[in-house]
């Protein structure tokens, strides 16, 4: 259930592999959802930046790891890998998050017992240099609607946040393999929304895929690094 048709691990399992890992933590630090949601409180994800250098094969064994880097205003910075049985990095990602009171609707700054249960901020991990915001392209191609159902949903009631990256993989031409991902999100789709996406090459290996709605309001910008498969 987790990989693509060449029997490895899918950009979708990725992800979700990594919030998975978040999401554990949260929960063994007794700050999970349940803990978030008697609060009012809700951590949502503003950007990703991920780069793969491969992608596992079925039945190989890896390690998911996740750290805080740091904590500044309404933010809250974090760090993941996935890590073979030799101790390398084959996936490296940089996260941006931030705190939200569902009560108000409106973003909250962060407080010291929001983190302290995540103990203390560790080294960022270095990836190269990339801007946060994801410039629109002016021209770009429709590509098939996505009209939101029940299982796109995550507990903030709103389209997981991974299924932004899938619905950007799925606009790009078949036979291409994603490299690097930066999605930066902008309003969360809810049940019965409808995205239209469009799709562009910005550049040589790279692809610029806006999710947004029939009436042009925009849920996510994703930038997808390629090549070819081999």
């Amino acid at each position: 259930s987790e990989t693509d048709e060449s029997g490895r691990l899918s950009v979708l399992g990725v992800i979700n592999y990594m919030q998975d890992c978040s999401t554990l933590q949260s929960e063994d630090a007794q700050v999970g959802v349940g803990f978030l949601t008697r609060k009012n409180r809700a951590w949502m994800l503003s950007s990703w930046q991920i780069v793969i250098d491969r992608y596992p094969r079925l039945g190989e064994k890896l390690t998911v790891g996740t750290w805080p880097t740091a904590f500044k205003g309404i933010y809250g910075y974090r760090d993941f890998v996935l890590r073979d049985r030799e101790g390398k990095d084959f996936v490296r990602a940089k996260s941006v998050w931030f705190l939200y009171d569902t009560e108000k609707n409106m973003p909250v700054r962060v407080q010291p017992e929001d983190t302290a249960p995540y103990g203390r901020e560790e080294a960022p991990l270095i990836l190269d240099a990339a801007p946060r915001k994801i410039p629109v392209p002016v021209q770009s191609e429709e590509r098939e609607p996505v009209l939101i159902a029940g299982h796109h949903l995550d507990t903030n009631h709103h389209v997981n946040n991974a299924h932004y990256v899938d619905m950007a993989r799925e606009a790009l031409p078949h036979g291409l393999r994603i490299r690097e991902i930066r999605a930066d999100y902008k309003k969360g789709a809810r049940l019965g929304d409808l995205i239209i996406p469009r799709a562009a090459q910005t550049e040589k290996d790279g692809w610029t895929v806006v999710l947004g709605s029939p009436g042009g309001e925009i849920y996510a910008v994703v930038w997808l690094r390629t090549e070819q498969e081999q």
